[in-house]
Parts: C-alpha cells; structure tokens; sequence
C-alpha cells in the first residue's frame, strides 16, 4: 500500500529558475545601488545616510537568506533521497514473484499532472547533437521494444529529472549518472550493455523519439515520473514512492508529497551536455557484452568481444536469471507438429504470382 506517501505538499525550501544566481545578483545588486547613491550625490554621505545603510544592509542580506535557503533545500532532498531509499541499487524481489508483488501495489487515484513541454535550447550544435545521443541511448538501451508510448515515457523521465533539483541539469548529466560505479541511474551506463551494437532500425525509432521529446513532446500518461523499473523487479524503493502508471513492461513513479509536484520541477537547464568516454563507465560484469561504440546515426565500430558472450548480435534483451524465479522453456515438439506440416506444405505450393506469370 501506498498510504504512508502522501500528497499534502511538506514545507518546500523557497527556490526558483534563478536559484543558482541569486547570491551573485544580490552582491551585485548593492554595487549598483552604491553606483545610484553616487550618482544622485548621497554616496558621499552614505556614512551618515541612514537610507544608504539600510538598502547596502538589505542587498548584502538578500544573498545570506539565498545561501542559506539552499542548503536547506540541499538538507531536504538529502533526507528526501534517504527516506525514499532510492539509492539502493538491489531490489527486494525478483523473477515471478516480483511481478505479482507489483501487481498488488496500487496506484495513486489522485489526477495526474502533466509536464510542462521542454524545448532544448539553442546553445549551441554539439550541445544539441550529445544530448539528443545521451537521450536515444537511454531510449534504446532502456525501452528498445516497447511501444512508441514506452519509448516517450523513458524519455519523459530523463527531461522530468534534469528539471529537478535532486538531480543533475542536463540530459547526459541524468542519463550517466553514477555511470561510472555501480547502482547507476540508469542500467545500461554501468552493466556492459552501451558496448554492444544497437539494432539501426530500432536506434533509429529511438532518435525519432528523442527528437520529438527535445521539440516538445509530453507524455502525459507518467505525469511527473521521476522513476521506473521493469514490473520483473520490485525495487526496495517502490513502495516509497507515488506509483503511476504502467507502459508496457515498466512501472513509473514519481517524488511522494509536494517534491512530486510541477511545482517543484522549475531547475533551469544546465547547458553543458558532456558524455563520458566509455573508459570512465564501470563495466559490468566479467561477461558484460560486445565491446561496441555507437554513433548518433547507429553506425557502430566494435572494439572487442567477451569471448563468453554467446548472445546473438542483434540480441537487445537482458540475460535471463533462472535462479530468480525464471524458467526457460521450449515447446513441446509434439504440441507444434501440425502446425509445422501445415506451414511446410504452404511453402511447398507454387505461389500465386508465379503461377500467373505466363497470363
């Protein structure tokens, strides 16, 4: 049950979109007002000017109030992060039983708000191509075979995060995150999976996705989703959090109480989209995967393959764990017998357009 996440907004620490400024603009803001002390005559009386003081004393304590908002702002997502425990990176179940458990989890009945549409700014053309890469890898190696909708509300999280000040203010800022240790952000930055060749149509798909969502796009359905994982897993954290919606295989969350709120998501853009060279990302395991970098077009230039790797190349699914509750299994031969002569006698048979093509 969820009844221990609330919705009464906690007492937010004041912030804004020009958070980050405020104490420099404060410490500016008494210079120009010295600079207007002088030019209506009075800064050579500010001494004695009662008026002088008491506007330098409010603009130098403007910028004590900011500093000291923000690291009650830093105090409160802290506490934030630690009482949701998200930075636990094993979940608590997995396999079978993970997806019943998931199941029985309800969500919130409460409206769901939508995000505001992002735009990335015209900074400049590299900051604009790394973080439409950073958000179709994201895409791809989290959501490949989801449907369209599924792709969206990955790419919905990763622009719903950098809005937010408990996490980085950019998209490759919050798509590697933690990348080079383990428990990252997000998986595929730290498991081995980046290094493997990605399908080009399904990359492509993914690009179109990410484009859309740099131009705009919301994907109303996951609201203020800061959150997800596969309905295969169940995440210490889950129950902690306001649980959403489910797209296809993932489950989406969002902050409990007011920090999950629109209100709370105005972190102003970053700016510098930086992605890692593939030395900075922790590996995985021993048997990770293909050794690949890949493009912003899907090209890709391999670099070495594990030689214990035994997937095939356009494999884009994760391993399966039998000792989590999962159990590979073939058909039976003998239940799909008259099926396969029913489809061996169709190829047998001359098909239409040849038998026409004397006409």
């Amino acid at each position: 049950m969820t009844a221990s996440v609330g919705d009464s907004p906690p007492r937010m620490p004041a912030f804004g979109s020009v958070a980050p400024l405020l104490p420099k603009v404060a410490q500016t803001r008494a210079g120009i007002i010295v600079s207007l002390l002088a030019a209506t005559g009075l800064a050579v009386t500010a001494a004695n000017d009662p008026r002088a003081q008491r506007l330098i004393g409010l603009s130098f304590a403007g910028g004590d109030n900011v500093k000291a908002e923000e690291e009650e702002r830093a105090e409160a997502i802290a506490k934030l992060i630690a009482d949701t425990g998200v930075d636990e990176p094993a979940p608590a179940v997995e396999g079978k039983d993970a997806v019943a458990r998931n199941a029985l989890l309800p969500a919130s009945k409460l409206p769901v708000e939508a995000a505001r549409p992002f735009y990335m700014p015209k900074v400049s053309a590299i900051q604009e191509t790394n973080a439409e890469r950073c958000l179709t890898q994201a895409i791809y190696y989290e959501a490949a075979t989801e449907s369209d909708s599924g792709k969206a509300a990955v790419a919905q999280v990763i622009l719903n995060r950098l809005r937010h000040p408990a996490f980085p203010r950019t998209v490759c800022g919050v798509v590697y995150q933690g990348s080079s240790r383990p428990g990252c952000q997000f998986s595929f930055t730290c498991d081995g999976s980046i290094r493997r060749a990605p399908v080009p149509a399904l990359w492509r798909r993914a690009a179109e996705i990410a484009r859309a969502a740099l131009a705009g796009h919301v994907e109303a359905d996951v609201g203020m989703a800061t959150h997800y994982h596969a309905n295969y897993v169940l995440p210490r954290w889950a129950p902690k959090l306001t649980k959403i919606e489910q797209l296809g295989t993932h489950i989406f969350y969002r902050w409990p109480g007011g920090w999950g709120k629109r209100a709370a998501f105005i972190t102003p853009y970053g700016g510098t989209e930086w992605i890692p060279s593939l030395d900075t990302l922790y590996r995985g395991s021993a048997a990770a995967s293909a050794v690949v970098s890949a493009s912003a077009d899907g090209t890709t230039t391999a670099l070495r393959r594990d030689p214990t790797d035994r997937r095939a190349d356009n494999d884009v699914g994760g391993r399966v764990d039998p000792t989590k509750g999962w159990t590979p299994s073939l058909p039976d031969l003998s239940q799909t017998e008259s099926r396969f002569e029913a489809m061996a006698s169709q190829q047998a048979m001359p098909s239409p357009v040849a038998s026409s093509s004397g006409d």
